[in-house]
């Protein structure tokens, strides 16, 4: 994501953040089938619990753990899924329709062959876990003693954890066009208003996520704790280039104030090497100041942005 061409730059000037995204992005679904490793308990061991508290079953709520997921052959399968949203997530844009991110067209190709080298690693992954499974049942059988019950454990894990991935369609089918000219409309005036609103999503994500890093930042560099200088990392600094990264690739330009507030942070931080910071008190008074002013206009941003809205008023002037 630190490539310094941006969708953008064959589009006319003129246009509209929204149909920047439209004619720039492609919609892209990740899902996933995950074994649940939580089962809620009877209504007959509900009560039995209940009863050593004196309580009523009907007000409890209770469930037993059916594997240990502390064990690293679990948490390599669940490493693997972290990956695959935090590459998904990191190198697209919000999308008002629960589960669909929009990507770069460009970047299609490459994000499909990462996602299927990710399925492979998350295949072997579960490979090895199955063959932990058994220990992984006798451990469980000890843990949950009379609770336990081989009836919750299937005989094997494969095709239990899955990753799939999708680009539909955001647009209105063709064929709405002949069957019913109203109903196209009225779908292509909504697709219309979902854009606008990723739009909103995603300068509201940048202004967080952009915001976080330079408070982080800020925190890092002033002041110390319990008397000693505070622990500085070189992701405070690594993180926000990253961010710088990613904006420059993603963005719209929807927001010339954020716009102005990242172009100024990066200024700052060209050049810097974390260890410099940490090494003179001077640059770090300057950086200090620097990503203050910064922050304080952040803080107006978040405080002045607008509510969530589904469709504007002005969807038909977008949509001609």
């Amino acid at each position: 994501m630190t490539s310094e061409t941006t969708p953008t730059a064959t589009l006319p000037e003129t246009i509209s953040p929204a149909r920047q995204l439209r004619e720039t992005m492609a919609a892209a679904r990740v899902s996933f089938t995950w074994l649940g490793v939580r089962k809620t308990l009877t209504q007959s061991q509900k009560a039995e619990a209940a009863e050593t508290f004196g309580a009523t079953s009907q007000y409890l709520s209770a469930a037993k753990k059916l594997l240990d997921t502390r064990c690293p052959a679990f948490q390599a399968v669940t490493a693997v899924r972290n990956r695959v949203l935090s590459y998904w997530r990191g190198m697209s844009l919000p999308y008002p329709e629960p589960g669909i991110r929009l990507i770069r067209q460009d970047q299609v190709e490459s994000f499909n062959d990462r996602l299927v080298h990710l399925r492979g690693e998350l295949e072997e992954a579960v490979e090895e876990l199955d063959r932990q499974l058994p220990d992984l049942r006798q451990a469980a059988r000890e843990r949950l003693g009379r609770l336990y019950n081989p009836a919750d454990y299937p005989s094997a894990l494969r095709g239990l954890f899955l990753v799939e991935w999708d680009f539909p369609s955001v647009e209105p089918p063709d064929y709405l066009v002949q069957l019913n000219p109203a109903l196209y409309e009225q779908e292509r005036l909504r697709m219309v208003a979902r854009f606008e609103e990723a739009v909103r999503l995603a300068e509201q994500a940048f202004i967080e996520e952009f915001a976080g890093l330079i408070s982080h930042l800020v925190e890092r560099l002033g002041g110390a704790a319990d008397g000693k200088p505070k622990v500085f990392r070189d992701s405070a600094v690594t993180n926000l280039h990253d961010f710088f990264g990613q904006f420059r690739t993603l963005s719209v330009r929807s927001n010339a104030q954020l716009d102005e507030l990242v172009e100024r942070a990066q200024r700052a931080l060209r050049g810097v090497q974390p260890q410099e910071l940490r090494d003179s008190q001077t640059l770090r008074q300057q950086m200090t100041s620097q990503m203050s002013a910064v922050q304080s206009r952040l803080d107006e941003l978040l405080v002045d942005r607008p509510r969530r809205r589904i469709l504007r008023s002005n969807a038909k002037e977008e949509a001609a």
